[in-house]
């Protein structure tokens, strides 16, 4: 079968799935900060969750819940994150889910609550509880765009991306969204996302599809180093669209539907980056030359978590010495600095560990004032290679964080 993968930036109904959005007035005044997301009975679903071991309530709350029902419904607050918030905060989480469970009509553990926002205030669920009514009645499948924008905190615009996936005769939509803008490192994830698709998907095969996904998707990016106590994403297969499905995600139909899961997840990754708190650049660093996947990673992320080039590439400033400074620190297998290369986009900078001799400084500034950067690093140890996407660090990104509660 042939198949094909089209991009969409708008975003695109997933038949059987419907979003809806209301305004508690939980931190943000004048702006919807709820949103439920309606899931048809016999779909499959697949959450994956932070690392950081002070995990908040409702990560763990859904987790649990997961592990024992078929989700129905997803809630998910902005202004609050619920986490550090001790047995109270799963107290209010689970206030939450079971004042879903009782409009939608099923268990309460088929209910998964998400939250972002501030960390360590109680959260007001009697708040949110009362909302419920009316997140049940903005109900829709096209509910996309405002269910995005209530999920957003510093962020300064909605993040929604869709694809059609064609498979011989099969045609899929594949839509998500999410948030996230600062406090970005997901060490599984992203802050916050949601993908869906009409296919058919049994869980097994939508949790290795997943996984995949994410590795090189949100799983490539940072924006300061930090990893949230309520990363999350949840990936959704309503099955609407007909009753073929993958055996594996391994076969034709399974790639196809990785390539459209690829497809949104690593636009909506790169879109936290372009909306970094205070970011002025998109960074794409290219490590190649490892002995694994994960070593060139080391390299990428020890150069995007450098404050030292983050702030060089703000300023626009060609001091490159501090990325090869990254490089060298950065615990890459065997790393000979005789075999690193690095190039500032068409610009190279350093050949077999030394300057190159016809370095041209103006001409690499030049590359570095653009909005959009790339960095190859060749580390000469493998076959292997990875990107990471980052941005610089601004003064905006210090001002945002250090007035984030006033």
């Amino acid at each position: 079968m042939s198949t094909e993968v089209i991009a969409n930036d708008s975003a695109l109904p997933v038949s059987g799935l419907k979003l809806g959005a209301t305004a508690s007035g939980l931190r943000y005044k004048n702006r919807d900060d709820l949103c439920l997301i309606a899931i048809p009975e016999g779909a499959s679903a697949h959450g994956v969750y932070t690392t950081n071991r002070f995990c908040a309530a409702p990560v763990i709350v859904a987790r649990r819940h997961e592990a024992n029902a078929r989700p129905r419904f997803l809630v998910i607050n902005a202004g609050n994150a619920n986490a550090g918030t001790g047995d109270a905060g799963i107290a209010a989480a689970l206030e939450v889910c079971r004042a879903v469970a009782g409009a939608g009509e099923c268990s309460v553990e088929q209910v998964l609550p998400y939250s972002t926002g501030v960390i360590g205030q109680q959260l007001d669920s009697d708040r949110l509880a009362a909302c419920v009514p009316a997140l049940f009645a903005d109900l829709a499948e096209d509910g996309w765009q405002r269910a995005a924008a209530a999920i957003l905190t510093t962020d300064t615009r909605p993040k929604l991306r869709s694809a059609t996936v064609v498979c011989g005769a099969h045609r899929f939509t594949v839509t998500g969204m999410t948030k996230g803008s600062g406090m970005i490192k997901p060490n599984m994830a992203t802050m916050l996302a949601y993908v869906a698709t009409d296919a058919t998907i049994a869980q097994p095969v939508l949790a290795e599809l997943t996984a995949r996904a994410v590795a090189r998707s949100f799983n490539r990016i940072t924006v300061d180093g930090d990893t949230s106590t309520n990363d999350a994403l949840v990936t959704i297969a309503t099955g609407a669209a007909g009753n073929v499905s993958p055996a594996s995600a391994d076969d034709e139909l399974g790639q196809a539907l990785l390539g459209g899961f690829e497809q949104v997840c690593g636009e909506l990754a790169r879109d936290i980056v372009r909306d970094g708190e205070g970011a002025t650049k998109f960074v794409a660093l290219r490590v190649r030359g490892g002995y694994s996947e994960e070593d060139c990673a080391r390299v990428a992320y020890a150069v995007a978590e450098s404050p030292l080039v983050k702030t060089a590439l703000f300023a626009s400033d060609a001091n490159w010495g501090r990325i090869l400074a990254a490089v060298g620190r950065a615990g890459a297998t065997r790393l000979d600095i005789e075999d690193v290369a690095i190039a500032i986009g068409p610009c190279p900078i350093v050949r077999a560990g030394q300057p190159v001799t016809d370095y041209d400084e103006a001409a690499v500034t030049a590359v570095i004032k653009q909005p959009t950067v790339d960095i190859d690093i060749a580390i000469g140890r493998g076959e292997h290679e990875t990107t990471v996407w980052t941005c610089d660090l601004s003064f905006d990104y210090v001002k945002i964080n250090a007035e984030y509660r006033s």
